[in-house]
C-alpha cells in the first residue's frame, strides 16, 4: 500500500508549481468558463482531467461524488447537486459529461445495503449510499441487468446508474435544453474492451441504443461505443 508524508505532497505540489509557464493561469485568473462539466465517481483512480487529456486550466469542471450521483437531498427532495449545476448555472457551460467506471465500490456498497440491511456506514458515506440504493434497486428489477451473465452485475449496474443519472437531469427544469448530456464507463479493468484507460460511450441525452450512438461519433471512434445492457 503507497504511504505519503507532509514533505512528500509539497514536494509533489513543488515539482507542479516549477512546471508551469509564468503565463499558465493568465486566462482564467479572473473567470472561468469550462467547455464541459465532467461528473465522475470520487475514486482515486480515475483522474478526470487526465481521462481527457486536459492539460490546460479552464477547460473542464470537475465535480467528484460518491457513485456520479449528479443529484442531492433538499427539504426532502431530489435536486441537481449544486457542484454539477453551478458551472450549468453560472459559466455557461452547455456539455455534461457523466462518467461511471468499471468496478465501482459505491455500486458495489449500495447493492451490499440492499442484500444485507445490517451494513453500517459512516454518517456521511452512507447519505450518498441511501441516495443511489433507489437506482440499484430499480436496476435490479430490470431485465436488462442478469446477475447470471459473465459479465459481473456491478458492472452492470455501473452502466444503468449513467442513464439514471441522465434520466435525471433531463427531468429538471435546472438544465436548459441545450445542454448535451453525455454518458460514459471508463473502462479500466478491459470490460468493455482491451484498451485500458478509455471512456466508453454509452448514453447521449438519453439514447442507449448502440448503432444511434456509433452515428453520432466519427468514424474511427466507434470502437469508442459499446454497452454491457441492451
Amino acid at each position: 500500500m503507497p504511504t505519503t508524508s507532509l514533505a512528500d505532497v509539497l514536494e509533489r505540489n513543488a515539482r507542479h508549481a516549477d512546471s508551469l509557464p509564468a503565463s499558465f493561469f493568465e486566462a482564467v485568473e479572473q473567470r472561468q468558463e469550462p467547455a464541459a462539466v465532467s461528473v465522475c465517481c470520487a475514486d482515486s483512480r480515475v483522474s478526470q482531467e487526465a481521462m481527457w487529456d486536459v492539460q490546460e486550466p479552464g477547460w473542464l469542471f470537475t465535480p467528484s461524488t460518491i457513485g456520479n450521483q449528479v443529484w442531492d437531498s433538499h427539504d426532502g427532495e431530489r435536486v441537481v447537486d449544486g457542484s454539477v449545476l453551478y458551472p450549468i448555472e453560472y459559466t455557461g457551460t452547455k456539455v455534461m459529461l457523466i462518467v461511471g467506471h468499471t468496478g465501482c465500490g459505491a455500486i458495489s456498497a449500495a447493492l451490499d445495503a440492499l442484500q444485507e440491511s445490517d451494513a453500517e456506514t459512516p454518517a456521511g458515506v452512507g447519505k450518498w449510499v441511501d441516495l443511489l440504493a433507489p437506482v440499484i434497486e430499480s436496476g435490479l428489477a430490470d431485465a436488462r441487468v442478469d446477475p447470471d451473465r459473465e459479465v459481473s452485475l456491478v458492472n452492470q449496474l455501473v452502466e444503468y446508474n449513467v442513464d439514471a443519472q441522465i434520466d435525471f437531469l433531463q427531468s429538471q427544469t435546472d438544465i436548459p435544453a441545450d445542454v448535451s448530456l453525455f454518458g460514459f464507463v471508463y473502462d479500466f479493468q478491459g470490460i468493455y474492451g482491451d484498451v485500458p484507460g478509455r471512456a466508453y460511450l454509452v448514453n447521449v441525452d438519453g439514447e442507449t441504443a448502440t448503432d444511434a450512438l456509433e452515428r453520432q461519433v466519427p468514424d474511427r471512434f466507434r470502437s469508442h461505443v459499446e454497452r454491457l445492457l441492451g
